[in-house]
C-alpha cells in the first residue's frame, strides 16, 4: 500500500517562510531585533505561568511513552513529562526506541506489549500505523487544545484519511546552517546567501586551517536533509511534492542535477571534518558539538542542522547568539528552501492517561516548558515567545509560526519508513553509499528508485 502526503500544509509554497526565516536569522546574527515576538512580547522566561489545560487526576496509574530521543533533548522531555505526573498523578516511563520507530513499535505490538504514547518523526509512519489500526484516535480534549493552538496545516499533518490521531508537539526547522563565528572571523569569512557562496566560503576557511563543513554521515537522516535543501530550492515545491509521493521517479534529471550539485561538497575531500571516511563515522550529536568546541582550533567551522541542534551546542562551552550562530541554508535555486520536521504524538492504547498526555501535549502549559530548557521550537501559535531561552530559538519559532501553512514538510518523512526511515536501508543506506562515492551519481539514483519503488509499491 501506498502511503503519502497529500494536504495542503506540503503543497503550500514555501516563498513566504523563507523570506520570514531570511528577515529572523538576519536579525539574529546581528544581534539585533526586538525580543519578543508572537504572543505576550517580553524577553527570557516571560508569560503567565497559570495552566490553560485542565487534566484529570490519575493517581496510580501508570503511562509508557517512548521516542528517539537522547542527551538533552531526552532530558528536556522528561521535564515535561515530570510536570504531567505532578499536575495528574500518573506515573510515566520513558523507554527510548532507538532510530527504527517503526521497527521498535512493530516489535512490541507483535509481542501484545506497546507503549501507551509513541512520538513519530514520520508523517509516512503515522499513516502506516493507522492503516494497520495501531492509533487511537484523538479523543475531545486533545481535539480541543489543537483547534485552539496549531494551523490547519498541522493538524492535517497528525490526521489520516480525515481522522485526527497526533499531536505534532516538537517541530524543527531543517535549513539552517550552524556555525563557529570565530572560525568565520579568523577565515574572513561572511555568511552565504548562495550555494556558490556557500562553498566558497568552505575553501576560504580551509585555506585558514580549519576544515569547513561537519557532516553527521553515520546517521543517514542528515544525508536526506541535504538533498532535501538542495533538492527544494533547485527543483522547486511542485517537483520537490511530486518527488515525495514517488509521482516521478529518482532516476528523474532534477534528482540528478540536485545530487551534482551536492557533490560539489560531498566529493571535496578538503572541505568536510575528516573526510569523506570521517564523515561517514560521524554521528549528528559529534557533527554538532565537534563544530563548537576546541577553541580556536575546532574540528569543523560550520554544521547544517535543524534548531534542536541548539540543545547539543549548549552541552559545549559555546555561547548561542555569539559564539554559535545560525544562517539560512544557501540558495541552490532562486531562493533559500525552508524544510520542516516534527515528531507527533499518538496514542497506541486508548486509555484516560494516553488522551490525557496527548492533551497536555497539545497545550502551551507543556510547550512552556521545553521553549525555556533549549533546542526546541514549537508549532505551537498559541506559545508566548517570550518562553524561548534566547534571542535565535525565538526569531527561528517566530519565523514558522507567521508562516501559517506555508512550508514544506521532510521529504524523507513523508515516505513509507522501509524507504525514507530507517537506518542501514533505502534513501538512508543509499546517500550514504553516495558520500562515499559522490561521482557514482547514476549508479546512485538506480538505487535510490530500486529501494523507493519496492516500499511505495510501485
Amino acid at each position: 500500500m501506498r502511503r503519502r502526503l497529500d494536504r495542503t500544509a506540503g503543497r503550500a509554497t514555501a516563498a513566504v517562510v523563507a523570506t520570514g526565516l531570511a528577515l529572523a536569522l538576519a536579525a539574529c546574527g546581528s544581534g539585533g531585533g526586538a525580543k519578543g515576538g508572537g504572543h505576550g512580547g517580553g524577553g527570557g522566561k516571560g508569560g503567565s505561568t497559570a495552566p490553560t489545560v485542565r487534566l484529570p487526576k490519575l493517581s496510580g496509574q501508570k503511562l509508557q511513552v517512548t521516542a528517539v530521543w537522547t542527551g538533552p533533548e531526552r532530558e528536556n522531555f522528561v521535564k515535561v513529562l515530570d510536570e504531567f505526573e505532578k499536575r495528574t498523578g500518573a506515573e510515566v516511563a520513558f523507554v527510548p526506541s532507538g532510530d527504527d520507530m517503526a521497527g521498535f513499535i512493530g516489535s512490541k505490538i507483535a509481542g501484545g506489549g506497546p507503549p501507551d504514547v509513541a512520538m513519530l518523526q514520520q508523517v509516512g509512519v503515522l499513516n502506516e500505523f493507522a492503516e494497520k489500526g495501531w492509533l487511537k484516535p484523538l479523543g475531545a480534549g486533545a481535539k480541543g487544545q489543537l483547534a485552539k493552538n496549531y494551523s490547519k496545516g498541522w493538524q492535517d499533518l497528525g490526521a489520516h484519511k480525515g481522522t485526527p490521531y497526533g499531536v505534532y508537539f516538537k517541530a524543527s526547522n531543517k535549513s539552517l546552517v550552524w556555525y563557529n563565528a570565530r572560525a568565520f572571523d579568523d577565515a574572513g569569512a561572511k555568511e552565504p546567501k548562495t550555494w556558490p557562496d556557500f562553498v566558497k566560503a568552505a575553501e576560504v576557511i580551509a585555506e585558514s586551517g580549519v576544515e569547513p563543513v561537519s557532516v553527521g554521515g553515520a546517521d543517514g537522516w542528515t544525508l536526506t536533509d541535504w538533498f532535501e535543501n538542495v533538492y527544494l530550492s533547485q527543483a522547486g515545491p511542485e517537483k520537490y511534492d511530486q518527488l515525495a509521493q514517488h509521482k516521478i521517479k529518482w532516476t528523474d534529471p532534477t534528482v540528478k542535477q540536485a545530487l551534482t550539485t551536492l557533490a560539489q561538497l560531498f566529493g571535496r575531500k578538503d572541505l568536510l571534518a575528516g573526510g569523506g571516511s570521517g564523515a561517514l563515522q560521524t554521528d549528528f550529536p559529534t557533527s554538532v558539538t565537534q563544530t563548537f568546541s576546541g577553541g580556536d582550533a575546532p574540528k569543523a567551522a560550520m554544521v547544517s542542522s535543524a534548531d534542536f541542534a541548539a540543545a547539543n551546542i549548549t552541552q559545549t562551552k559555546a555561547k548561542i547568539g555569539t559564539d554559535a550562530k545560525v544562517f539560512a541554508f544557501p540558495a541552490v535555486g532562486g531562493r533559500s528552501p525552508v524544510v520542516t520536521g516534527g515528531d507527533v504524538a499518538v496514542a497506541l492504547k486508548d486509555n484516560k492517561a494516553s488522551q490525557a498526555l496527548l492533551t497536555f501535549l497539545a497545550s502551551t502549559d507543556a510547550a512552556k516548558i521545553w521553549a525555556q530548557a533549549g533546542g526546541f521550537v514549537s508549532p505551537n501559535k498559541e506559545l508566548d515567545q517570550a518562553a524561548y531561552a534566547d534571542d535565535v530559538m525565538r526569531k527561528i519559532a517566530g519565523a514558522l509560526i507567521a508562516a501559517g501553512d506555508d512550508f514544506r514538510f521532510d521529504m524523507s518523512d513523508q515516505a513509507p519508513a522501509s524507504f525514507g526511515g530507517k537506518p542501514g536501508q533505502g534513501e538512508w543506506k543509499d546517500l550514504q553509499d553516495f558520500l562515499k562515492d559522490p561521482k557514482d551519481i547514476a549508479g546512485t539514483q538506480a538505487r535510490l528508485e530500486k529501494d523507493a519503488a519496492r516500499s511505495f509499491g510501485r
